[in-house]
């Protein structure tokens, strides 16, 4: 049986902690919304599948749409790491991504059209799509999109297909000089 100074101090420890529960509270809830925003956002992104390997990725919208093909690694599931998203139009290639995935979201990179490149971070479903984009970023971008071309190119030559390898090859030493 606890006596009347084991009561106090008993009540002591509870409402002392009860007084770190006003902390513990708010910072609980940001970290809850927090990631909710994130898996809200990542939940409102455009997913779609590469039909010959079925990596899942998110293509920047300068692509628009039709069949897009990821040649990267695929984790989980998922386009990783450094690579490109090249979509095709029928029988031709047409616009492609150069950069970083995460998750099978773009980081950073550069979508080459036919009219230029757009470079920078992957924001509001695009790359680039800052109005003013920060030259660091810019340079960053081409250095990513550089050794992305440059992955491409090496599993074409492990594949043994030269022509390709060389394209990319050239493809990479374009980039980089774009950061000049």
């Amino acid at each position: 049986m606890i006596g009347y100074e084991g009561h106090d101090v008993m009540a002591e420890r509870v409402f002392s902690g009860m007084r770190q529960l006003p902390i513990f509270v708010p910072i609980g809830l940001v970290a809850m919304v927090c990631s909710q925003g994130i898996t809200a956002a990542a939940a409102d992104l455009q997913w779609s599948q590469d039909p010959g390997n079925h990596c899942n990725f998110v293509a920047p919208s300068s692509l628009t749409s039709g069949p897009t093909f990821w040649i990267g690694a695929c984790v989980d599931g998922k386009a990783s790491g450094e690579g490109m998203l090249r979509r095709r139009d029928g029988d031709k290639a047409g616009a492609a991504f150069f950069g970083r995935m995460k998750d099978g979201v773009p980081e950073i990179g550069v979508v080459d059209l036919s009219e230029g490149y757009k470079a920078g971070s992957f924001t509001d479903g695009d790359i680039g799509g800052q109005a003013e984009s920060d030259p660091q970023n810019r340079i960053d971008a081409f250095r990513v999109a550089a050794e992305a071309a440059r992955s491409v190119s090496t599993k074409y030559a492990a594949e043994k297909n030269a022509r390709s390898a060389r394209f990319y090859e050239e493809l990479a030493k374009t980039l980089e000089q774009q950061t000049d």
